[in-house]
């Protein structure tokens, strides 16, 4: 006799699935009910609340913004902190002043670069479970930019290092620079990197810092009102915001891990906006649907394969060589299509960032690397491997990473490479990565400008394990540390930027890495959300502020 017993798995999956289901409806609704005893009396009005679906997974340091190395960490931090300076909403190129009054000019004063920001009078921080609001001064700001040069946060530490931040009267930062630093490099430590947003210190003092990530207090149009590591975070707008009370009443961000579950929500009107997958197969399934609108965030993010220098047969340059004439970008553009990504040449795209190389000078100086599977076997012989080898990976399931992973086996296969994939969290992936276990790395992140690039990914200093500040060196590289740092220093921006293209030139010709692509992060949103602004191109996530709004509501 048969019996219909239902797997518990699926009985989970349809349990969570419903509850998830309650979650984002009573997100949506959570001020409508009414008590009975109000019935007669005049019907509020509907709260204005934008939902934000995300996959929330691996946020790892909760709403701490110097912390925030993610899109959606920065999503969300744009949204409760400000800048002294920004990049206006909408541009990539265009600077405005955000909590100081204007964007002053360098001087040399006793042969030091010296900043002078003279900040805006009457910006209010928010309310905290412990403090009451209190006008920003110039002690905030010192103290914020001091906090992001004090190694709280490593990865980030050193882009504020040989900088003095003192106060210079109440309202008055004096920033001066041991070294001078040119403006492109400067006003992005302050407008992009996590290290500029301006925290109270107040709240932060007393609090401490793990409630602080709980309740993070700052001046931006919106105010954390509740927050579940891991899950939901509910902002409330801020009505005393210096730039005008916001048209959004709330934001209600919710974490949606599974992308069908997050498109469902999208259809059903549960959700004004979801985090997307970059294929163009998605974009345009998405597109067929009525009131639904596809936005491709600006430039979007960076792909590189990275070479391990430090292990054999990868420490080799002919193994190197025949593996970059083996692969071709144009197949690895396949996995996504035209729409959201292009093929990138140099680790510096040249229509991307100031200071990339631009493709006729690579494909001058012989350094695209064509696809050419004949050299790339004739290169392999010479290094004593006419049949191949083996090579093991780690990757994570994530879907953008997998599939550079099974690319670039099928590509390899077709030279006797043998490639091994092993799938592990997205979580683990990055930490194995790290602790040098991959001789390929792909790598897929976003960097402001070419400094940023090359010198967390090509600096001696930034090697994994063996770095005197570790960072995302994969491949080992310490063959163009001084074209790096004089470029640093260098204040004048045409030389800066020759400089920059010899190191790239530098390191395609040692074939240190492999650059593949440029993807566009891709959101989806309900047509009646207007951000405000159209987006921009520095943008690799929606900007949510004071403008946003949801018309028709």
């Amino acid at each position: 006799m048969k019996h219909n017993i239902i797997p518990l798995f699926i009985v989970l999956n349809i349990l969570t699935m419903a509850a998830l289901h309650i979650q984002v409806k009573e997100a949506a609704s959570q001020t409508l009910a009414l008590g009975d005893s109000n019935k007669t009396s005049e019907m509020p009005s509907v709260p204005k609340l934008l939902r934000f679906g995300l996959d929330m997974e691996n946020m790892k340091n909760k709403l701490d913004p110097h912390f925030a190395s993610e899109s959606r960490d920065r999503a969300i931090a744009e949204m409760i902190f400000n800048r002294l300076i920004r990049y206006k909403p909408g541009s990539a190129t265009q600077l405005e002043p955000d909590l100081a009054q204007s964007i002053p000019k360098p001087e040399i004063i006793y042969g030091k670069q010296v900043r002078i920001f003279t900040l805006r009078k009457g910006i209010m921080f928010h309310p905290g479970p412990e403090t009451e609001p209190y006008e920003m001064t110039a002690d905030d700001v010192v103290w914020s930019l001091q906090r992001s040069a004090n190694k709280v946060n490593p990865l980030y530490s050193g882009d504020y290092s040989g900088m003095t931040v003192e106060k210079d009267g109440d309202c008055s930062v004096r920033i001066t620079l041991e070294k001078p630093m040119s403006p492109t490099l400067f006003n992005s430590r302050l407008a992009t990197y996590p290290g500029g947003f301006i925290i109270s210190r107040k709240a932060f003092e007393t609090m401490g810092r793990k409630r602080f990530e709980m309740h993070p207090t700052g001046t931006g149009p919106f105010m954390v009102e509740n927050f579940t590591p891991g899950g939901n975070i509910s902002l409330k707008a801020n009505k005393q915001y210096f730039r005008g009370q916001p048209c959004l009443d709330g934001v209600e961000i919710l974490s949606v891990p599974d992308i069908m579950e997050r498109e469902s929500f999208l259809k059903a009107g549960e959700l004004d906006i979801i985090e997307g997958v970059p294929e163009s197969r998605w974009v345009e399934l998405m597109e067929q649907y009525p009131n639904i609108v596809v936005d491709l965030q600006g430039i979007g993010e960076v792909a590189m394969l990275h070479f391990n220098m430090s292990m054999e047969p990868l420490d080799d340059i002919r193994v190197r060589k025949a593996i970059a004439y083996a692969l071709d970008r144009n197949v690895f553009l396949k996995c996504f299509g035209g729409r959201v990504a292009r093929n990138i040449y140099a680790p510096v795209p040249a229509d991307i960032l100031i200071g990339g190389l631009e493709k006729k000078k690579v494909d001058i100086l012989k350094l695209e690397y064509a696809t050419d599977l004949g050299k790339a076997r004739q290169l392999l012989e010479k290094a004593g491997y006419p049949e191949g080898f083996p090579l093991e990976f780690v990757t994570s399931g994530n879907p953008v990473y997998h599939s550079y992973y099974e690319s670039i086996k099928a590509q390899l296969a077709q030279i006797g490479i043998d490639c091994k994939l092993k799938i592990v969290r997205h979580a683990a992936m990055h930490t194995l990565i790290r602790w040098n276990k991959n001789p390929i790395v792909v790598y897929i992140a976003w960097r402001p400008d070419a400094d940023a690039i090359l010198t967390r990914f090509f600096h001696s200093d930034s090697t994994v394990m063996t770095g005197d500040r570790p960072e995302v060196n994969f491949s080992h590289y310490d063959k163009a540390d001084k074209l790096i740092e004089t470029a640093r220093l260098e204040t004048d921006t045409e030389r800066q930027i020759r400089l920059w293209g010899y190191a790239q030139i530098k390191i395609l010709d040692h074939i240190a890495a492999y650059p593949i692509h440029y993807l566009n992060p891709v959101h989806a949103r309900r047509s009646s959300v207007d951000y405000g602004h159209e987006l921009g191109q520095l943008a690799i996530y929606p900007h949510i502020t004071e403008k946003t709004d949801i018309r028709g509501q």
